[in-house]
């Protein structure tokens, strides 16, 4: 499941807006999966659907988010370094293997662990 954000807004403003409604329809937050990808310049605040979860009562859509490789950066403590996502991402698309017929990701292993991914061939 997940929750667009306004594309109108710049994507730092985007993300904590999305994640807030995203988290809002939830009734736990622990065990679960958490993603933020940017699609044609929409955030999009994501969460794994589990086997338990009933996906037709989601109130908001569906969506795959698509796999292959990717080159990873780890960013610990990320809530306090919220200013180095989006620089981070940036550096990595600029690598020579980037693959931009895919999208970046950001995986939230935990409150203290992010994990930047980036598309590669």
């Amino acid at each position: 499941m997940f929750v667009a954000a306004d594309r109108t807004r710049p994507i730092a403003e985007q993300a904590p807006l999305a994640f807030a409604t995203l988290e809002g329809q939830l009734t736990r937050l622990k065990g679960r999966r958490f993603y933020g990808v940017v699609v044609d310049g929409q955030y999009r605040a994501c969460v794994a659907i589990r086997p338990e979860d009933y996906a037709d009562a989601f109130p908001h859509p569906t969506w795959v988010i698509p796999g292959g490789k990717f080159a990873r950066r780890k960013l610990a403590h990320w809530e306090q370094h919220r200013h180095l996502i989006g620089q981070t991402m940036l550096q990595m698309r600029e690598r020579a293997d980037y693959d931009t017929s895919r999208y970046c990701i950001e995986y939230y292993r935990s409150r203290r662990e992010l994990l930047l991914m980036a598309p590669v061939l």
